[in-house]
């Protein structure tokens, strides 16, 4: 039985391999041809196939933001890196991400090629000056996602999130997603395999996963907020609560669903 565990490990991570090793090419060969909505679209296949391949469901309940229209930003909280792969399988986004994602190897610059935005966040310059970039891409109509505890739990719990990176939502009038993200297992039970954080190191997280039984991820969207009625002490707390309730509640807040097994247009636009 072990044998057979660490067998399907192997597997998984190099069909993995594989899988970097081809994004990486269309980021480095095709990405420069394509225009921005198309490089979404790229970007939502590859992370698709990427889920698919390490044995997760994707189950998503409520309605994400639609791609054209009004600038909005998903208010997410945040279990692991896979979180930013779910979320791009169901739509195109760039995230905010802190500036030691953009030095993980491979992962890092293929990250950067989709779009993140990397902070350092202990600069109050660097704060200032993405915020700056936030309410210029709001209000060209842009979907951004950002993670506002500034680090990873074991999904048990939803930390105080930072509120210095939602003034800029709040002044581009746009609207706020928050989602719950969580990850179950064979008996719709929490399960902390996926979940990195502490001291865990990312080849750890990885290895992890791939020798784990296929599990079940979760994207819970509440209904949008207008940041623009709010204050921002306000704005956090709402947002707060609706991702810790849809994190409590799961699937019965949301008012619909589509479970993403392998690549579906309708599900990711």
């Amino acid at each position: 039985m072990f044998r057979l565990v660490v067998l399907r490990a192997w597997l998984r991570l190099l069909r993995l391999a594989w899988h970097l090793l081809v994004g990486a090419m269309t980021v480095a060969l095709l990405f420069p041809r394509l225009d921005r909505l198309e490089q979404g679209r790229r970007v939502t296949r590859w992370s698709s196939g990427m889920v698919r391949l390490m044995g997760i469901r994707l189950v998503v309940h409520g309605r994400a933001p639609r791609l054209r229209g009004n600038g909005a930003l998903i208010v997410a909280n945040h279990i692991s890196w896979l979180d930013i792969h779910l979320l791009h399988s169901v739509l195109p986004c760039r995230f905010i991400a802190k500036a030691d994602i953009a030095r993980w190897p491979l992962f890092g610059w293929l990250a950067a090629q989709a779009g993140t935005l990397f902070l350092a966040r202990e600069k109050r310059s660097a704060i200032r000056k993405m915020n700056a970039t936030i309410a210029s891409l709001l209000a060209e109509g842009e979907c951004l996602a950002l993670f506002p505890e500034g680090t990873t739990t074991a999904g048990d719990q939803v930390l105080p999130f930072r509120s210095a990176l939602l003034e800029p939502v709040i002044q581009s009038n746009a609207n706020i997603f928050p989602a719950s993200v969580r990850y179950l297992d064979a008996q719709g039970q929490r399960t902390e395999i996926p979940a990195y954080y502490g001291e865990m190191t990312l080849v750890k997280s990885l290895w992890r996963i791939a020798c784990a039984e296929p599990f079940t991820a979760e994207i819970v969207f509440m209904m949008p907020i207008a940041a623009g009625t709010r204050n921002r002490r306000g704005l956090v707390s709402e947002v707060e609560d609706q991702i810790r309730f849809g994190l409590a509640k799961g699937s019965s807040v949301g008012h619909s669903s589509v479970t993403l097994d392998a690549y579906d247009s309708k599900g990711s636009t």
